[in-house]
């Protein structure tokens, strides 16, 4: 489990594999190379294992479903991601709880500057209307954000300049593809209604 408060942003160093399955190398930290091999890492939103390590590199595996459901496979060297290590007992619950499984993909439609801050509208994928709600949260590449109000086709979020100067966030253009994982609490209310209904 994670909060989607990024700790920090790696780099790719090496990206190997095939369409299949890839191992890709990330730059991070010293506080990074604490993580133990076998751990999880939030990496733009995605759960990734930590398989292998050397000098200020971890190595993740990645499989074809989640190159197939994630903005991974577009990963290349250089690219910068969003890092949170996963949480233990005791830690600040900040943010919301994030399990790191992207349910989907999504557009990043415009950015505006609102003062010191970003307004960003990012397209609601049809499938998953439902989960969007006005003061509720989204994981978009890992960050947990709240969502500040929602038209049939997209959501608004409004980007603080810490997030913006801290994520990649802060990199995107707009047309860029984003991880979406949709809040957990959201996707039970609407099965618990999906099941009333049925009843």
């Amino acid at each position: 489990m994670f909060t989607g408060l990024v700790q920090e942003m790696g780099t790719v160093r090496s990206v190997n594999g095939t369409q299949d399955s890839k191992r890709i190398e990330v730059e991070v930290s010293d506080r990074f190379m604490k993580v133990q091999i076998g751990a999880s890492v939030c990496c733009s939103g995605c759960c990734l294992s930590v398989v292998e390590k050397s000098e200020n590199c971890l190595f993740f595996d990645v499989s074809r479903e989640t190159l197939d459901r994630t903005i991974i496979g577009s990963w290349d060297v250089m690219t910068r991601i969003n890092l949170e290590p996963s949480l233990r007992m005791g830690d600040e619950m900040g943010g919301h709880i994030v399990s790191g499984h992207v349910d989907t993909t999504t557009k990043l439609l415009s950015i505006k500057k609102e003062g010191e801050s970003r307004r960003l509208e990012i397209k609601i994928p049809e499938s998953y209307a439902q989960y969007i709600a006005s003061k509720g949260s989204v994981a978009l590449d890992g960050i947990s954000l709240t969502i500040n109000e929602v038209e049939p086709t997209h959501f608004g979020i409004n980007i603080i300049p810490h997030t913006w100067n801290n994520t990649t966030i802060g990199l995107r253009k707009v047309g860029d593809e984003l991880n979406l994982e949709i809040d957990m609490l959201a996707r039970y209310v609407a099965r618990m209604m999906d099941v009333k209904e049925g009843q």
